[in-house]
């Protein structure tokens, strides 16, 4: 692999880039100039064109090593319990990634009074129907507090960095985003147009059967897991072994892995079709894609066991396939997001470093061997799949809560180690992402409230089916229905108040920003009467003019 570094080639040591630009093997040296050009004048379209035109490869600031070690010490070096250097983090990857791991670490000490409570319940049986509905009412009460508090949370972090109240910004295309050349209505400026109703066909007529598609062989493999689970029962039940009973658990284990297959198998799927749609703005896009992917994952990660629980209604085996997709799932995702990784990164920091030490040109080997590293680093695509976990881990802790009350103490464990193992991918694995600012977490925190409102809906209907429920009334089930539903009903109404009742911004920061209102209007006022002021001197200067002789 042939690297030319032009920064390098000049001998100048004293020079310390903040960007790496990498350019495709046969750009021309005009092309060069032109965009040295654009990046001097600060014209920003420059390197969005040449992205899409594939004549710039990538684009990643370099990492500051100085910076990064001290930020390591106190963020994940030493596995000790304490909080995160939140705004440590937001000085160095930015709002959007600062406010991700704070809400990690939030949601992880929300599920230790749930991981608590639920310790003590794993421990009776399924029986006990009315203490699982002490327990599932406060599940159902707690999901709707922590996020509501989280919104505080978030607004006092915002603030404090400046991002809670944000212009909003006019949208560049996309890089990627391509069609006829022609002038843009809004903007005057040359840029590529691509009429609305090619998309719009794209959108229904190949993604839209295309994810129905999808979704129906999530289903297949579905019932094909159900007959695996249906023949090792018979197995263990012939045979009545201990290793037929161990044998029990395999069906579960290989279906939660071809979930993760096919969900990051379909991930590749979804952004190639929504690439494909050719949308102008990246906000359209990750809209797009956000709805293709949540619908997937939640129809792939949870169909069985809502197929358990009210076709089958098999509790035990609800509660086995419950443990061992959330279990399984963790592990997974620590292997495949971070560890392996690391460990493929340290093997190309090996060679790279083997392969700087027999150069025997007159350059800075430091600085050549930490662009050629952290080139080949993969690139940081977003907090897009580490909320998407937090998303499906919300969900089998809620969903499910009066059956596998154990749920939340797993998720607690992993999110110990999910906090130093998205540490460690953000400084060693992956490069330097761009920092972008951001009021909230945006559109997952709507995500979130929509699976506590589903929770509410799933829990009261498990609670219904028990027997000890159903014995109450022996003679008519519409009766019991009315009274699920009517309980359901009063749960989603008390959310709800609770989440009027608790306001998004605490008193002071509402007070802050009426005061900083009240101080923009007043020198805007104060702005309007000194031009009109002028404008009346300027007036009466001009009449004055006229009157003379």
């Amino acid at each position: 692999m042939k690297v030319t570094l032009s920064t390098l080639d000049t001998h100048e040591s004293s020079f310390t880039p903040l960007v790496v630009i990498e350019l495709a093997q046969d750009v021309k040296e005009e092309t060069k100039e032109w965009l040295k050009n654009r990046i001097i004048t600060k014209k920003k379209d420059g390197v969005r064109r040449l992205l899409t035109s594939g004549i710039v490869v990538q684009v990643f600031p370099l990492h500051d090593n100085e910076a990064l070690k001290k930020l390591e010490d106190t963020w994940y070096t030493r596995f000790t319990l304490k909080f995160q250097p939140i705004d440590r983090i937001r000085g160095y990857f930015g709002e959007t990634i600062a406010l991700y791991f704070g809400f990690l670490e939030y949601f992880t000490f929300a599920l230790i009074p749930m991981a608590i409570i639920g310790l003590p319940y794993y421990l009776f049986a399924w029986e006990d129907y009315d203490k699982y509905v002490i327990f599932a009412s406060f599940n159902l009460i707690w999901s709707t507090v922590i996020l509501e508090v989280w919104k505080r949370g978030c607004a006092s972090m915002t603030y404090r960095w400046g991002t809670l109240v944000m212009k909003r910004k006019f949208e560049e295309p996309r890089p990627g985003f391509h069609g006829v050349l022609g002038i843009n209505a809004v903007t005057g400026r040359e840029e590529p147009l691509y009429p609305s109703y090619k998309r719009q066909l794209r959108i229904y007529l190949v993604s839209l059967p295309f994810v129905c598609l999808c979704l129906y062989f999530s289903l297949f493999v579905m019932m094909i897991y159900f007959d695996m689970e249906a023949w090792a029962l018979g197995l263990h039940e012939n045979s009545g072994s201990e290793w037929t009973s161990i044998l029990l658990y395999v069906p579960s284990i290989i279906y939660a892995i071809v979930i993760e297959i096919m969900n990051r198998l379909y991930r590749y799927a979804a952004e190639f079709l929504t690439s494909w749609e050719n949308h102008r703005l990246e906000s359209a896009y990750q809209n797009h894609l956000i709805l293709k992917v949540l619908v997937f994952n939640f129809l792939n990660c949870f169909a069985s066991l809502f197929y358990i629980a009210f076709v089958l209604r098999d509790m035990k085996l609800l509660r086995q396939s419950l443990a061992t997709l959330l279990i399984t799932s963790q592990i997974l995702n620590q292997i495949v997001e971070s560890l392996l990784p690391y460990w493929l990164q340290k093997k190309h920091h090996v060679r790279v470093k083997k392969k700087v030490e027999a150069l025997k040109a007159d350059i800075d080997a430091t600085l050549y061997e930490q662009v050629v590293l952290e080139k080949e680093m993969g690139t940081y695509l977003g907090t897009f799949d580490d909320y998407l976990e937090l998303f499906l881990q919300f969900g089998y802790v809620s969903l499910f809560s009066c059956v596998y009350p154990l749920a939340a103490a797993f998720a607690v464990l992993n999110n110990l180690t999910e906090v130093n193992s998205d540490a460690l991918k953000m400084c060693r694995v992956f490069k330097r992402p761009f920092s972008e600012p951001s009021a909230s977490i945006g559109v997952w925190q709507l995500a979130f409230e929509t699976m506590s409102v589903i929770s509410v809906v799933t829990n009261c209907a498990l609670i219904g089916m028990s027997p000890q429920v159903n014995a109450l009334f022996p003679e008519s089930k519409t009766d019991l229905i009315l009274i699920v539903v009517a309980v359901e009903h009063t749960l989603l109404a008390l959310k709800f108040i609770l989440a009027f009742a608790i306001p998004d911004k605490p008193r002071h920061i509402q007070m802050k920003l009426a005061r900083l209102e009240f101080e923009s209007l007043e020198a805007l006022k104060q702005q309007q009467m000194k031009l009109t002021a002028e404008n009346l001197k300027e007036e009466c200067r001009a009449g004055g003019k006229e009157k003379a002789p």
